[in-house]
C-alpha cells in the first residue's frame, strides 16, 4: 500500500505516520507520498516521495480521508460501533482522544535519531512556542515573555538548560493557519532577544544550523535526547509524546479542550507510554478575563520536573 497524504502535521504525526509504520512492521507498506521535509519521519521507509508544497486542512482530500483514523480527535466508529453523537455524555468523555489503535504503532523516533555526535547541552528540556495568526485574528495562547522568563530561571534553578523552539514558519511546509508569523514583545524585548539573556537556553533553529542538519532532522535528534518538553497544544505537542519522557502541555483551542482527551486511551499516551501533564486554558476564557492564566502550567512543571 502507499500512503499518500498532506494534512495538518499533527494529522501526520498522529494518523498517518503510526498506520505507515504498522504498515511497514506487517511488511504491507510499499510507499509513502508526503510533504516536503518529512522524510525523516518515515525513515522506515526506502520509497518516500516528498512531493507536496503545501499542507492542506480539508481532511476529506489531504489523504487523511484515506486512513484507519480519518479524525484526530476521537475514533468513535471503531471503539464504540456508533458516531460520537449518539454517544452519552460519559461515552463521550471516554472516546476523546481515543483513536483506533488496531493499525497504529508509532516509530521509535527515540531509539532512531538518538546520536550522541551533535552538539548537544548534556541536560536539556525543549519548550516548544508558537505565534502565527491564527483564522485571521491574532494568537491569544501562547507562553508569553513573562512566563518564557519565568520557565527560563526555573530550568536553571534546578540545572537544566532549554532549547527553545520557536519556528518562523520558513523551516518547514506549512498550513493555512501558519502563514504569518508574528514577534511575541514586551516592551520591545522579543523572546529571541530573552534568550540571550539566560546563559542556559539555546534557540533550536540556531543549535540545528550550528550541526549541519536539516530541520527535522535535527529535531528528530534534539527531541530525542531531551529531558523532557513543555509544549502548547496542536501538532508540536502531539511530536513532543514521541520519545517516552515528561511532556507539559498548554492547551488553549481545539478538540484537545474536551473532557478526557488526555485520559489512559488517548493517542497522546500511547504514542511512546510518556508521562503526560495538560494544562487546560481555554481560549474564550483568556478572552473573557483579559489574561493568560500560567498558575497550573508552572505546577504541572514542578510536578514532571521534580521541583
Amino acid at each position: 500500500m502507499v500512503i499518500d497524504v498532506n494534512p495538518e502535521f499533527g494529522y501526520e504525526i498522529g494518523c498517518s505516520i503510526p498506520y505507515a509504520y504498522w504498515l511497514h512492521k506487517n511488511n504491507q507498506l510499499e510507499g509513502v507520498v508526503t510533504s516536503k521535509g518529512m522524510r525523516p519521519f518515515y525513515y522506515f521507509c526506502d520509497n518516500v516521495e516528498e512531493k507536496y508544497e503545501h499542507r492542506s486542512i480539508d481532511n476529506l482530500n489531504n489523504g487523511v480521508q484515506n486512513l484507519p483514523n480519518t479524525w484526530i480527535h476521537h475514533n468513535a466508529a471503531a471503539n464504540f460501533g456508533k458516531d460520537y453523537g449518539e454517544l452519552t455524555e460519559e461515552e463521550q468523555t471516554k472516546a476523546n482522544g481515543w483513536l483506533d489503535y488496531s493499525q497504529w504503532e508509532c516509530p521509535p523516533y527515540g531509539e532512531e535519531y538518538f546520536d550522541e555526535s551533535i552538539n548537544l547541552p548534556d541536560n536539556y528540556i525543549v519548550i516548544s512556542n508558537r505565534y502565527n495568526l491564527e483564522h485571521g485574528e491574532l494568537p491569544v495562547g501562547y507562553f508569553d515573555i513573562e512566563c518564557l522568563n519565568e520557565m527560563f530561571n526555573y530550568f536553571r534553578s534546578i540545572g537544566l538548560s532549554v532549547i527553545y523552539k520557536r519556528p518562523t514558519n520558513v523551516e518547514f511546509i506549512r498550513d493555512p493557519n501558519e502563514l504569518l508569523n508574528l514577534n511575541i514583545e514586551l516592551n520591545g524585548l522579543t523572546d529571541f532577544d530573552l534568550t540571550q539573556k539566560h546563559s542556559n537556553v539555546f534557540i533550536m533553529d540556531e543549535v540545528i544550523r550550528y550541526n549541519n542538519l536539516s530541520y527535522n532532522e535535527g529535531q528528530l535528534k534534539i527531541f530525542s535526547r531531551a529531558s523532557g518538553f513543555i509544549s502548547m497544544g496542536g501538532g508540536s505537542s502531539i511530536l513532543c509524546s514521541c520519545f517516552g519522557v515528561p511532556v507539559v502541555i498548554y492547551v488553549n483551542t481545539s478538540g484537545d479542550i474536551r473532557p478526557g482527551y488526555f485520559d489512559e486511551n488517548s493517542y497522546f499516551r500511547k504514542l511512546s507510554n510518556a508521562p503526560i501533564y495538560p494544562t487546560i486554558d481555554e481560549k474564550e476564557k483568556i478572552k473573557q478575563r483579559g489574561y493568560r492564566d500560567y498558575k497550573e502550567l508552572y505546577q504541572n512543571i514542578r510536578k514532571a520536573f521534580n521541583g
